[in-house]
């Protein structure tokens, strides 16, 4: 299901908790019966009492839908969705989510190999739990800078399977050494700071593994949005309103239509996935990290944000 085809929702938040040094998080449960249900992998948009949209990974246990938990890190540098949070009294409150979505599929494998960097860990903790229930064979390698910053510890198993790595101690993971040791029928799934994931991604194509590695991005590099914000020119075509404008050769599609219809935003960048819309005619050009292959070959939907327009003309279901 994509974005534009789901609706915001109502929850409440029933406890805020401090995870780790500079990470909380939060339970939201409904009104009344079960929450809709979702795969690891998943995450929420939650639109915050500012207006700010964030997406957030789920890492409450996915058998039990009474309530969902999101975490957050405060980002000193980022845009103000994580302060926010951080600094809202919102126990008791109520808030607005839309989703599950998932473009961070956990894949049916023989065995797993699970990198988490920071509060990348947190789709992870669904995924263990998931391969847990299922005996699935899996590693878990958890790197945090330090100890006190590294949420959701007490949650993981113990056991061989379970390495803690805290850089400030014993250096960063040998990401070499841990791909080399991944059998061939082993998926790598990894969330964390672009460059640990940047890194791993030329490790694994230098390995002859790119086909066995998924990625998540919880951080935005600014490369698509930089790509996208040139090329040639194009008009798009608003279906909704039936507005039609020009997208300059220096200017980006979002750029161009905003504040014109409802289209909500988050990232800016094209790893979240909040501003996935239908194409309805003509041929996008994609610079997000969200679509595969074949989805971007199809080109049914597009990441408004970075994408632009191969055909002279883009008709968006907005």
């Amino acid at each position: 299901m994509t974005g534009e085809e789901q609706e915001f929702f109502e929850v409440t938040v029933r406890q805020a908790k401090l995870e780790a040094e500079g990470v909380v998080s939060l339970e939201m449960v409904p009104d009344s019966g079960l929450l809709p249900p979702y795969e690891p992998g998943s995450h929420l948009d939650i639109e915050l009492p500012s207006g700010l949209i964030r997406q957030y990974s789920l890492c409450s246990p996915p058998a039990d839908l009474s309530f969902y938990r999101i975490a957050v890190l405060r980002e000193t540098y980022g845009r103000g969705g994580s302060d926010e949070i951080h600094d809202t009294a919102l126990v008791g409150k109520r808030v607005r989510i839309r989703g599950p979505r998932n473009h961070f599929r956990l894949e049916p494998s023989p065995r797993y190999l699970f990198i988490a960097g920071g509060i990348g860990i947190t789709p992870m903790l669904a995924m263990v739990i998931r391969a847990e229930r299922e005996k699935s064979p899996y590693e878990l390698v958890y790197a945090g800078r330090h100890l006190e910053t590294m949420a959701f510890r007490e949650k993981l198993a113990n056991g061989p399977h379970v390495k803690v790595v805290v850089s400030t101690e014993t250096g960063r993971p040998d990401l070499a050494e841990l791909v080399a040791g991944a059998t061939d029928d082993t998926l790598i799934y990894a969330c964390g700071p672009s460059g640990m994931l940047k890194d791993l991604d030329e490790v694994c194509a230098k390995a002859g593994r790119a086909g066995q590695l998924r990625l998540e991005k919880f951080a935005s590099d600014g490369e698509a949005a930089a790509e996208a914000a040139t090329g040639h020119s194009f008009v798009v075509e608003l279906a909704k309103s039936g507005t039609v404008v020009t997208v300059g050769s220096d200017q980006s599609l979002l750029e161009a239509i905003q504040g014109l219809c409802d289209l909500p935003t988050s990232c800016e960048d094209g790893f979240c996935g909040t501003c996935e819309t239908r194409v309805l005619e003509g041929i996008p050009e994609h610079h997000d990290t969200i679509l595969n292959a074949k989805e971007r070959e199809a080109g049914k939907t597009m990441m408004v944000c970075v994408g632009r327009s191969k055909s002279p003309r883009l008709l968006l279901d907005l």
